[in-house]
């Protein structure tokens, strides 16, 4: 991303609350449960909005175009629209198409939704039937897998390994417990470490159901607006610095691959003059399918080495209070609703920044804050926000 045409910034964001069954709703109820709140957020109406971008993992539900369906909840009726899906990172896509959308100056107010109900369809379904069955086998567990839990072991040894996954998971769903809105609260205790560790349902090698990432029904919405749109309604502004895209190929051999995660932050912290993640970034809202892939991942976004992203588990820096606050909200291990996942990422990255956290607020000052999505063929999405305005033409 470089010389863009305007800035633009997060205005608004809302969410619906997050569960394993909403049946309380249908789908358009949901999702207007979301822009209802994010159009209160930014103190506008739907008359101000001027396109709606929409996602979710269609397969999922089982729905055709879902957004048609949609439009008494989303706003969308007569208004410009565009429909997007990318896997896991739809959310992310959303949030890095709506910037550029006001960036150009197409729109001065775009307004992003993502949602997913996921009890009303078949995800392994979904996911079992996406690609060829032998070209495309690799992909075929989607986010379930033992493998990194294996080498992190490998790596690390078994004790160490395991109680930094477990603690992680726990300082997870110590955010989680702040966060009214997140599906699985589960009052974890950083005094039962070994237990939850060694004592969980296992489901692939040391990969347990505590350390996996739910099912859940949820929405999210989030308003983009341009500057002088910003300037105009004298708005609480989380400003989009710089995004990033990196993927692979479904016919990728997963073992010869470069993390895209680390290719993504590489470009996006040289673009930014990032030098130091860990030091300048007051908030990561990382997708986190898993609290082994979630303590890997740390490594290559932070661009770390060696053991250092264990220490800062150890260390107690990733909590809300810590050196760079990890998922304030609680992250993907207690809320996941996949086509807005990534969306909730930008959407809490955001909140942070503007201070509209509530519960789960990070008590220090949030000047930086970087957001990640994550997808099958190891798509990788981060979103840069700041408190202070950039520079046009400050990214190239």
């Amino acid at each position: 991303m470089k010389d863009k045409n305007r800035n633009v910034a997060v205005i608004g964001s809302g969410m619906s609350k997050f569960s394993s069954h909403r049946e309380e709703v249908n789908q358009p109820e949901m999702i207007h449960e979301a822009v209802v709140e994010a159009l209160d957020d930014a103190k506008l109406s739907i008359d101000d909005v001027d396109c709606i971008l929409h996602g979710n993992m269609e397969l999922f539900e089982m729905v055709h175009q879902p957004d048609m369906w949609h439009t008494l909840g989303s706003g969308a009726w007569g208004k410009s629209g565009i429909r997007l899906t990318t896997g896991g990172t739809t959310g992310s896509t959303l949030a890095c198409a709506a910037d550029n959308v006001v960036a150009s100056g197409l729109h001065d107010v775009v307004l992003a939704i993502g949602f997913e109900k996921l009890q009303e369809g078949h995800t392994t379904g979904g996911i079992t039937n996406m690609a060829d069955p032998l070209w495309g086998r690799g992909l075929q567990t989607g986010a379930l897998t033992g493998t990194t839990a294996q080498e992190v072991i490998e790596e690390f040894g078994e004790e160490r390994a395991k109680l930094a996954a477990i603690k992680m998971r726990t300082i997870m769903d110590e955010n989680a417990m702040r966060n009214a809105k997140a599906h699985r609260r589960l009052g974890l205790d950083r005094n039962h470490l070994k237990d939850y560790a060694d004592g969980d349902l296992r489901l692939v090698g040391e990969l347990r159901m505590l350390h996996m990432c739910s099912q859940s029904d949820g929405a999210c919405a989030v308003v983009f607006a341009s500057e002088d749109k910003v300037d105009a309604l004298g708005a609480n502004a989380a400003w989009v610095v710089d995004h990033e895209t990196v993927h692979r190929e479904e016919t990728m051999i997963f073992t010869s691959q470069e993390s895209t995660h680390r290719i993504a932050a590489e470009r996006l912290f040289a673009r930014n003059g990032i030098t130091n993640p860990v030091e300048q970034l007051d908030v990561f809202e990382m997708y986190d399918p898993s609290a082994w892939w979630g303590l890997d991942w740390l490594r290559d976004f932070l661009l770390l080495e060696g053991d250092e992203h264990l220490r800062m588990i150890e260390n107690d820096e990733i909590g809300i209070e810590g050196k760079l606050a990890l998922n304030p909200s609680g992250g993907v291990t207690a809320s996941n609703p996949i086509g807005a996942t990534a969306l909730v990422r930008v959407a809490e990255a955001a909140m942070q920044v503007r201070r509209t956290a509530g519960d789960h607020q990070v008590p220090k000052s949030v000047r930086l804050a970087l957001a990640s999505g994550f997808g099958g063929t190891l798509w990788t999405v981060l979103m840069l926000l700041s408190k202070d305005r950039p520079r046009l033409g400050s990214a190239s």
